[in-house]
Formats: structure tokens, C-alpha cells, sequence
């Protein structure tokens, strides 16, 4: 099995962890899961994390061959459009992104603006899908109960796998989005613990705490044997009530309603209106 090249680029604000993958021989690399930095309070965009990604992939001399996203993300705005125009790459999702978009575009009355078939992104990925970064074949899993359009991307001995796990201490994903399902995220977990023990898990997120570090990468056997949530042979009916009870005391992440209306267009902006100004939308009373 390859052993893919992996740098993982934290980003404090989120806790999203932006990975970028490469052919270190052949210097080919893809981009998963990049972020925009969004002030809320003062509603002001950058490109810190963007930039700092830009210039790893630059000062390796690395070519960027794809920016991939593991699912609609409500908790940051994709920066897959802004690494698109400086490198390039074709920007990849699940197929059931068009799922999540016919939610979304509802809530935010966006239905005429937003086509809800992918069409935004360039490849839909469907399970089993098999593509090149340079010289390492990227294998696509569906792994949907986070949300209905979550996939894991497997590159060699490394699977990337958004929010479906978060470290072991940490547990996993909350299942309370539309579309979202504990029972399905448990069975996309099972899957994911049945590839080989020593398969690196690329966490789609960390914060830190328990008294350690942030960290974003542990193996399948280190999950399979003490994550706190699915570890140690957790059946399944415990599972679907630990996560269930779990979600009713969770909060909505905060970047949510500006996040979402960004990502399901693929990081791109809506067009600004008539003064030069772009404009989010705040449905209000609806989550």
C-alpha cells in the first residue's frame, strides 16, 4: 500500500483541519477540504488559510492536481474556488451534494439561483470512484450520516474522512442536519474500522483539549479499540442513543447560516447587487 505524502494546516478559528495530499516523488498533490476565513461580527473575508496552503504547495514545487471537499461543510466557507483560480485544479464532492443544495436553497429562498444537481462543482464523485494524484490512485467512499453527501476519500494508506470521526478521545460526528442519521453514520463508521488496522484516519477536525494537543491523525485500530463513542465493540442501538442524546445539547456551529449559503455553490460568492456589494442571506426562525 502507498504512503502518500500527508501535511495536515489547522485552522484555530474552525478547528478544520485542511490536508494537503501529495506524490512526493512526483510532485502531484491535491487540496481536502480548504477554508476562508470568515469574521462574523464584522462580516469580512481573507485568505490567511488559503494563503498558507498556496504557499506549501509553491515552495514544495508541487502541482495541484485537485481541490476536494468531503461534504457540504457548516462550519467554515470552502476556499475551493479561491485555490481553483490560482492553481487550476477541478473541484470534486460527493454526488448527493445535490441533496444537500435542494435542502439549503429552500432555507435560504436561493431555489432560482442555485441549480440543485452539482453542477457548480467539476466531478461528482459516486462510492467506489477511482482517480490519480500523480502517481497515487484516490479511492472514493460513501460514508453519508453526518450528512447525506459525506464521502471518504482513501489515498494509499490514508482515508480522509471529514467529520464522520473526530479523534478518539473526541468520538464522532453529530447527526442532527437535515439529512443527517446516527444509525447511518454508525454503519459509514463500520466500514471505515474494517479497512486495515494501520490505515491512517485523517480527521476532519480537532480542538484540542483533554488535556493534549490538537491532532488530527490516528489509525483504524487506535478508533476501533478507544474511541469514546464507537471503540471497544459499541453496538449499534447504544450508539444511535449516545449520539442522539448527545445532539439535542448541541448548539448550531456558528458559522452555519454564512457557510452553507457559500458551500453548496462550491465557494463561490452570490453576485453583488447593483451597489458593488455581496450580500449573504439570514433566514431567520427556520433552524
Amino acid at each position: 500500500m502507498s504512503k502518500p505524502w500527508v501535511t495536515g494546516f489547522h485552522d484555530r478559528a474552525t478547528g478544520n483541519v485542511t490536508y494537503v495530499v501529495a506524490d512526493q516523488a512526483g510532485r502531484r498533490a491535491a487540496v481536502i477540504d480548504p477554508v476562508w476565513d470568515f469574521e462574523p461580527k464584522s462580516g469580512r473575508l481573507s485568505t490567511g488559510s488559503a494563503d498558507r496552503v498556496s504557499t506549501f504547495i509553491e515552495r514544495e514545487r508541487l502541482a495541484l492536481d485537485w481541490i476536494l471537499e468531503t461534504h457540504v461543510h457548516a462550519d467554515h466557507l470552502t476556499a475551493a474556488q479561491l485555490l481553483k483560480k490560482r492553481f487550476g485544479a477541478p473541484v470534486g464532492i460527493g454526488r448527493n451534494v445535490s441533496i444537500v443544495q435542494r435542502t439549503f436553497a429552500d432555507l435560504y429562498g436561493i431555489e432560482g439561483e442555485v441549480r440543485s444537481d452539482g453542477s457548480q462543482f467539476d466531478r461528482l464523485f459516486d462510492d467506489g470512484d477511482r482517480f490519480a494524484i500523480g502517481g497515487l490512485e484516490a479511492r472514493v467512499l460513501h460514508t453519508p450520516g453526518h450528512t447525506p453527501a459525506c464521502i471518504t476519500y482513501l489515498i494509499g494508506d490514508a482515508a480522509f474522512v471529514g467529520d464522520t470521526l473526530f479523534m478518539p478521545d473526541s468520538g464522532t460526528a453529530r447527526c442532527d442536519f437535515p439529512g443527517g442519521d446516527a444509525r447511518t453514520l454508525f454503519r459509514s463508521i463500520r466500514t471505515l474500522l474494517s479497512l486495515p488496522p494501520e490505515t491512517r484516519i485523517c480527521v476532519g477536525h480537532d480542538y484540542g483539549g483533554n488535556g493534549r494537543e490538537v491532532a488530527w491523525e490516528a489509525s483504524a485500530a487506535d478508533h476501533a479499540g478507544r474511541n469514546i463513542h464507537v471503540g471497544a465493540g459499541r453496538e449499534e442501538e447504544a450508539y444511535v442513543r449516545l449520539r442522539e442524546e448527545r445532539d439535542r445539547t448541541l448548539e448550531a456551529p456558528t458559522l452555519i447560516l454564512p457557510a452553507l449559503q457559500v458551500n453548496i455553490r462550491a465557494g463561490a460568492l452570490p453576485a453583488a447587487e447593483p451597489n458593488g456589494t455581496v450580500y449573504l442571506k439570514m433566514p431567520l426562525n427556520r433552524l
